[in-house]
């Protein structure tokens, strides 16, 4: 290419602004040579990238012929040239960074936040898998932040070499569809489908091996990324088109999670399928670009705060049926006037023990005296206090060594981890402490509670035969205890 420079052009310290497209360019003014680039990677079968370079312009040079050498290192490149446009060296940058206002906050918008997520997720993923897909929200974001970054070359303000910026372009637009892959898996495993789970799983294996291989051919200069993109975009609007049809047949099942989901597909396919006509036409059919910049970075964002208004509703309507199944299964293992853990989840945890066969361990069965008369004599929202009094008594001595439950009316249970005849009798002593203190506490109250233990050790024993051995021990000391009670009531007399 050549042509005369006008005469009366003013600048001073002058720089270029030539778009260089997957070719080695040498540069002159009146065959006198002033710049040169990409020929010895081209030579070495390299890659030169893509992009704008600004070039210092020679003082004098009105009038003079530019002559511009092109060398395509790659097939179909280009089917036209881009304006060539000399600034002052002060506003070169800054007509960059004006004309691709868009990309630059998108992209660094895009960067910065999937950075942080992803800094954040990485730690709350060693706490629940749960995280997972907001770590894959956060990979997607950080990698289309630097693909816009890199497309509009924006980021050349930092001197960054124009194959490195390709190399970085190219390899974040190959690999950012992979994690949104991974988060749409729990959508198709939903459908419930056996041919939407092989097609996501071929889909899935396509994709990781494109990427490998395309990475592994350009490093090792046998095909470069510039040869291999028409395919992978190929790939990703197949995959797009995939997914769309997943959230589709998502809705019958999640409606308002899958509407959202559905119109943040829509709208980010749209903007692709907007710049990708944009690109095909410029590149094929020379078509020039239209002022509209960065319309995928902005379907991006827009898609990215649907990820996780989606994630986060997922997430609530899971928390709430957990919460719901554990308020269930506590109700059906709770005791509903003591709030200990009631019948049928002592009869489990002893049948836990027996498969388990666990070794030292002692069980304390108690009964309440005296229950039957406080209910006819004083009501039985005295009796409710009575049996609530010791249901507190039990618990605070001996749950934290194991378990305890109501057995129904006024019979409790203790199963303790230990066996020590030192560890129980001290138990025992701090028992009856604390029933001291709750009479101490409470007027007229008068708790008494008649108990009976039996220990196992190392397996001598079954918890059946324990238990029963615990519950005869404890109707002995009942009886002991109501006898005490008529013999002090007769010398009283």
């Amino acid at each position: 290419m050549q042509r005369v420079l006008p005469e009366n052009l003013d600048i001073v310290k002058g720089v270029l602004r030539f778009h260089i497209r997957q070719a080695a360019v040498k540069m002159y003014l009146d065959d006198e040579q002033f710049y040169e680039y990409g020929y010895e990677r081209i030579s070495q079968n390299k890659t030169v990238g893509s992009g704008f370079q600004f070039i210092n312009f020679p003082d004098q040079y009105p009038g003079k012929t530019l002559t511009i050498h092109l060398y395509l290192s790659e097939d179909a490149v280009f089917s036209r040239l881009d304006p060539i446009h000399i600034y002052e060296w002060e506003n070169a940058y800054r007509a960059l960074l004006t004309e691709n206002r868009i990309p630059l906050f998108s992209g660094c918008f895009l960067t910065i936040f999937g950075l942080v997520v992803n800094i954040i997720t990485i730690f709350a993923l060693a706490f629940s898998i749960k995280y997972i897909r907001v770590f894959c929200i956060s990979l997607f974001s950080m990698f289309m932040g630097l693909w816009t970054l890199c497309y509009y070359n924006v980021i050349l303000i930092f001197s960054i070499p124009l194959y490195s910026l390709s190399l970085l372009e190219y390899l974040t637009l190959y690999i950012a569809p992979i994690p949104l892959i991974i988060y749409m898996w729990p959508d198709v495993r939903n459908l419930k489908q056996r041919i939407f789970h092989i097609l996501y799983w071929i889909i899935f294996a396509v994709h990781i091996t494109a990427t490998i291989c395309t990475i592994a051919l350009h490093a090792m200069d046998i095909v470069h990324f510039a040869a291999t993109l028409k395919y992978m975009q190929m790939l990703m609007v197949c995959s797009l088109l995939y997914f769309i049809l997943v959230e589709i047949m998502n809705l019958k099942t999640s409606k308002t999670v899958g509407r959202l989901f559905l119109i943040g597909m829509l709208v980010i396919g749209g903007c692709i399928f907007h710049d990708l006509i944009v690109y095909w036409g410029s590149r094929f059919y020379g078509k020039t670009e239209d002022s509209l910049r960065g319309v995928t970075s902005i379907g991006v964002i827009f898609f990215i705060f649907i990820l996780i208004a989606s994630f986060y509703i997922s997430l609530t309507q899971k928390l709430m049926q957990e919460t719901e199944r554990n308020f269930l299964i506590k109700s059906a293992y709770t005791d509903e006037l003591t709030q200990i853990h009631n019948r049928r989840y002592c009869i489990e945890y002893m049948n836990k023990i027996k498969e388990n066969e666990a070794g030292d361990y002692t069980v304390i069965c108690f009964d309440l005296n005296d229950l039957k008369i406080t209910n006819d004599t004083y009501g039985h929202t005295r009796g409710d206090i009575l049996i609530k009094s010791a249901a507190s008594v039990i618990a605070d001595t001996f749950k934290t060594h194991g378990i305890v439950a109501r057995m129904g009316g006024d019979e409790f249970i203790a199963i303790i981890e230990t066996a020590s005849p030192e560890k129980v009798e001290q138990l025992i002593a701090q028992f009856h402490t604390n029933i001291e203190n709750k009479n101490n506490e409470i007027r007229d109250l008068h708790m008494s509670i008649a108990y009976g233990l039996a220990s196992c050790h190392a397996k001598e024993s079954t918890i059946e035969k324990v238990y029963q051995l615990a519950d005869n021990r404890m109707y002995e000391k009942k009886k002991q205890m109501k006898e005490a009670k008529s013999q002090e009531l007769i010398s009283v007399h």
